[in-house]
């Protein structure tokens, strides 16, 4: 990795309940939608789907998929990536989101028109926001 280039943005929250209710919330687009996005997303590594974001529908292709344990995929055209991690901890889960291929603070994200240190910011601060979401929906 570019030592210039910005930290992967990363968010660990522990949910109570069993991993697989956790599962059930970010491996299916219903799920997804329910906390982070419109989207058509499916649990098989290829697969291509849009987050419907504010910015209009980012392109995003799916590059790994360890269930209950791991997804991840490529997001918009930035190079970016999602990973959510869950780890069984019992009756609770410990879930991370990490939000990484970011380039160089300076470096101009188009759709935002604004540097890759402002978004991630702005970015960071969301996912907390986000995250909680999740936490809240699956303990609802």
């Amino acid at each position: 990795m570019d030592q210039n280039t910005l930290q992967d943005i990363k968010q660990t929250i522990i949910i109570e309940a069993p991993i697989l209710k956790v599962w059930e919330r970010v491996s299916n687009a219903d799920g997804i939608a329910s906390w982070f996005m419109p989207n058509d997303f499916e649990a098989s590594v290829g697969h291509e789907f849009h987050l419907q974001s504010p910015f209009g529908p980012s392109p995003c292709k799916v590059t790994e998929v360890d269930e209950p344990n791991k997804i991840s995929f490529k997001w918009d055209t930035e190079g970016w990536f999602l990973t959510f991690l869950l780890k069984d901890l019992g009756d609770k889960t410990e879930f991370t989101l990490i939000h990484g291929g970011w380039k160089q603070p300076e470096e101009i994200i188009g759709k935002a028109n604004e540097t890759s240190a402002v978004i991630r910011d702005r970015m960071e601060q969301g996912w907390i926001g986000i995250v909680q979401k999740l936490k809240k929906v699956v303990e609802g």
